[in-house]
This record gives structure tokens, C-alpha cells and sequence, in this order.
């Protein structure tokens, strides 16, 4: 027996492998052996009198907004990509110690597959690997996020038949269409759940003349928010302050508001997903028309986004269980048979170019 093949015996006894679904919004840790074990806001606080961060995830979460002026809450990840490399190590430096911390098995630095957005540049792979490194593991496997999702939610992607998945999430949405374990067609949009957030603030400025948070635009779409009228007109209390007079002040907005304010983004990706379909082979097309289109990812919760697709596309739309943790579900699979799931990562590290 070689001996890397003792030591990969031995880890399977004694590892703590990890998969990872590192979001714009939120990141998702799956524990081999556990399942999920972190669903967490992806936002460190900092000090920045002295550069120690004083909260990650949750605890961070709550802050935002609410911080004063040396401690600021940084999202490390712009559409789905890392843009701040010290504070991403940092957060995923935290969430792999409190994954292991969960289990008994911490002799092995942990092998991690991490989920990342379709078509990012060797740059971006390169500065996830690296964050994920440092942070302390001692392999790290990327797979993209709608191939994860896939996985996660059990679609035959190794068969000779066509996938298609759309996977919206809260900096990107990845739209593919999947075949013999590869995506054979996809698009990767900026528009996703903090873009519909921003198109809320900036609507609530323009026509209320109120300077609206982030959060409390989240929860406006949580609430009233849909892309389609669903029947009676719901409404909803927003706080915030007057951009005229400096006070506080609170409006009533209806769903008509919230339409109103996202439409635009909504439409952009409608016709995102009509132009993935016309670039797709009639054979694979012909699979999707019979098994329809799959939506993860938690930018589905906006109501009426399923019943819009159909409209639009005359095609079965499908929405998967749990459809928030599908990639990182997807991420556990790979865990499980690497080795037999090796041909669906994306490119070793060592074939990426010198630095």
C-alpha cells in the first residue's frame, strides 16, 4: 500500500472533510459525516483602530448597520466572488475551526470542496484556494456552483440526457444547462437577491424620498415582495430616514411598490434565461421540454418566480427541496467519492497559470 493511499484510509477514520457553499450572503458549511452544521451570514465586523475582527457570521450580522464609526461589517464577497482576501480568510479561517470544533476528528487539516460561481477567471479561482489554504485545509477542490447544486438536489448530470438548473443566489445567479458531467451551456448573472435589495433602496429613495437599509429592504422583499400579482394587495411599514427633513420617518409600500421597484432586474433575467435556451443544442432542448427547469438557491423564495418562468418559457419549472442548501448538499456528495466524482471539479490547482 502506497502511502498515500494510508493516508487516505486513515483520513477517512480520522478526517474532518468539509464542503463549503461560500455565498455573497451567506456561507454554508457541510461536515462529512454531520450534514450542515453552518448557515451563516457571510460578514465580519472589524475594528479599524486596530485591524482585530471583533465578530464573524451571525454575531456580525447583527450589526450591520448599527456600528460605531471604528467597527465596520465587511461582506468579503462581491457577486460571488472574494473582494476583500484578508477578511475572506479570516471569516472562512473562523467558520472551518467552528465546523471541526463540531466533531471529534480533528487530526487532519480537512480536505474542502468549495462551491464557486460559473465561468470566474483563474484569478478568482486562484484567490479562493488560496483563502481556503490559509484558512487551514490541505486540499481544496472547486466544483461550480450549479454542477454542486445539482448534485445536491440528485440529478443524473453524468447521463447522456440534459439538465437545465438555475441557481439564484444572493450576489449571482448561475444559469446552466448540464450533460455527461459538464455544463454544456450557462450564463452567470449579477442579478440575484442583493441586486433586487439594492433596486428596493434605490425605488424607496426615489419615489418616498427615504433612505431605506439593506436589511430592511431584504425584509420588505421577504414580506410583500413578488414578480407577479398575487391576488390582494399586500403592504407593508418601512422605517428610515427622511432624506428632506433628517428625521425619522415611515411609509406604507405595497407589493405594487416592490414590482415596481425590481421589475427591470427581473426582466434582464428572463431574457437571460431565454438566451441560454436559443444557444442550446434542439437534443438538449428537447430533454429540458421533458423534464423541465430546476430552480435552487434562496433568491426563489420571491414569490411568484416560479409561475413567471412558466409564463414565459411554456416549460415545467421545478422547485427543488430545500433549494437554499443544494450546493453545499452538493459539496457533501463529492465529500462521500472523490475520486469517483474528480472528472466534475474544476481544474487542479496546478494547472492553473504561475502567479
Amino acid at each position: 500500500m502506497s502511502v498515500e493511499s494510508f493516508l487516505n484510509r486513515f483520513r477517512k477514520v480520522l478526517g474532518s472533510d468539509i464542503g463549503i457553499d461560500l455565498g455573497t450572503s451567506s456561507t454554508l458549511i457541510y461536515l462529512k459525516g454531520e450534514g450542515i452544521v453552518i448557515v451563516e451570514p457571510s460578514i465580519v465586523a472589524v475594528n479599524q483602530k486596530t485591524g482585530r475582527v471583533v465578530a464573524v457570521g451571525t454575531d456580525a450580522g447583527q450589526m450591520v448597520g448599527r456600528t460605531p464609526s471604528h467597527i465596520e461589517a465587511i461582506k468579503p464577497l462581491e457577486n460571488g466572488v472574494i473582494s476583500n482576501f484578508e477578511v475572506a480568510e479570516e471569516m472562512l479561517s473562523y467558520f472551518i475551526k467552528k465546523a471541526i470544533s463540531m466533531n471529534s476528528k480533528k487530526f487532519f487539516r480537512p480536505r474542502v470542496v468549495i462551491g464557486v460561481p460559473s465561468g470566474i477567471t483563474n484569478v478568482e479561482r486562484r484567490a479562493v484556494r488560496d483563502a481556503v489554504k490559509n484558512a487551514g485545509a490541505s486540499e481544496v477542490y472547486l466544483i461550480e456552483e450549479p454542477m454542486a447544486a445539482a448534485l445536491g438536489i440528485r440529478l443524473p448530470v453524468n447521463d447522456p440526457v440534459g439538465n437545465m438548473i438555475i441557481d439564484i443566489g444572493g450576489g449571482t445567479t448561475d444559469i446552466a444547462v448540464i450533460s455527461l458531467g459538464g455544463v454544456v451551456n450557462g450564463k452567470n448573472l449579477d442579478i440575484a437577491g442583493e441586486k433586487l435589495n439594492s433596486d428596493i433602496v434605490n425605488y424607496i429613495r426615489d419615489e418616498f424620498k427615504i433612505l431605506l437599509g439593506e436589511r430592511s429592504a431584504e425584509e420588505v422583499k421577504l414580506k410583500i415582495g413578488s414578480v407577479l400579482r398575487q391576488g390582494e394587495t399586500l403592504e407593508a411599514t418601512i422605517r428610515g430616514r427622511d432624506l428632506v427633513t433628517g428625521l425619522p420617518r415611515e411609509v406604507v409600500v405595497t407589493d405594487a411598490d416592490v414590482r415596481e421597484a425590481i421589475g427591470e432586474s427581473i426582466v434582464q433575467f428572463v431574457e437571460a434565461v431565454k438566451e441560454v435556451l436559443e444557444s442550446t443544442p434542439p437534443e438538449i432542448v428537447s430533454d429540458i421540454m421533458h423534464r423541465g427547469i430546476v430552480l435552487v438557491g434562496g433568491g426563489v423564495k420571491l414569490s411568484g418566480i416560479k409561475d413567471l418562468l412558466e409564463s414565459e418559457l411554456k416549460l415545467p419549472i421545478h422547485l427543488a427541496e430545500e433549494p437554499h442548501t443544494a450546493v453545499v448538499r452538493g459539496t457533501g456528495v463529492v465529500l462521500e467519492d472523490l475520486e469517483h466524482y474528480k472528472d466534475l471539479l474544476i481544474d487542479n490547482e496546478d494547472e492553473l497559470p504561475p502567479r
